[in-house]
């Protein structure tokens, strides 16, 4: 095997990793929201659990 070959077949080998590492990358996701959901709806629902608990809280009388 001469030294081109070589690099070529180490080239070859290096963009058919690049394109499975790439497909699977783009495959893998955890299940959390999507980055391009509607961001109000989750401030709304953060905002509404934190008054909820903090009435559960306060009616308890912990604080």
């Amino acid at each position: 095997m001469t030294a081109s070959s070589a690099t070529a077949s180490a080239a070859a080998a290096a963009a058919t990793v690049t394109k499975f590492s790439s497909r699977a990358r783009a495959r893998a996701r955890g299940g959390g929201p999507r980055e391009d959901g509607p961001k109000i709806m989750e401030h709304v629902l953060g905002w509404t659990l934190v008054v909820v608990v903090a009435m559960l809280v306060t009616q308890i009388g912990l604080m």
